[in-house]
């Protein structure tokens, strides 16, 4: 009798780590989700926006960000700053040595450079199975848009001494 609940319970666990195979590796993760609402995210970053976006707050200019290393590669963005607005963010490195790399990349980076220009910051949500990249790319542009901070504070600073 032990060993038919045995063989049973060994069953269920195969089939339990089929069905857990399939979703982690064949469906792979879903674009954009962590466990938190979406409706939280977006009422955060909203908040974030009208905080942050007053003209002047950044020098114009391009901007390039430090190379972040990672476990999986190294991250590095431009970021251009036009009416003391960041206007776009260009990646220039990112993890791509492996297939998966490539297509989690190639899914998260857009996602990532629209929050922080509708953020106007590198204050930004990750995204689910992205952490890696998140933190290179967060890295990278934050070190951008301190130097078009002290670009900017070094023009206002008077001049009279």
């Amino acid at each position: 009798m032990r060993k038919l609940i045995g063989f049973f319970l060994s069953i269920a666990v195969a089939i339990s780590m089929l069905i857990d195979g399939y979703i982690v590796f064949l469906n792979g993760p879903r674009h954009l989700a962590t466990t938190r609402g979406d409706s939280e995210s977006e009422s955060s970053s909203s908040t974030k926006s009208s905080s942050t976006q007053h003209s002047g707050q950044y020098k114009n200019g391009t901007f390039t960000g430090k190379t972040v290393k990672t476990q999986w590669g190294t991250v590095q963005v431009r970021a251009s700053i036009q009416n003391g607005q960041l206007t776009t963010i260009n990646v220039l490195k990112y993890p791509n040595s492996e297939d998966y790399s490539r297509k989690l990349n190639k899914r998260v980076l857009p996602t990532y450079q629209a929050e922080a220009i509708k953020a106007q910051s590198a204050n930004i949500h990750h995204v689910s199975g992205a952490t890696v990249t998140y933190h290179g790319f967060k890295g990278s542009l934050q070190d951008a848009l301190n130097q078009a901070k002290q670009s900017n504070q070094q023009n206002q600073q008077p001049s009279g001494r």
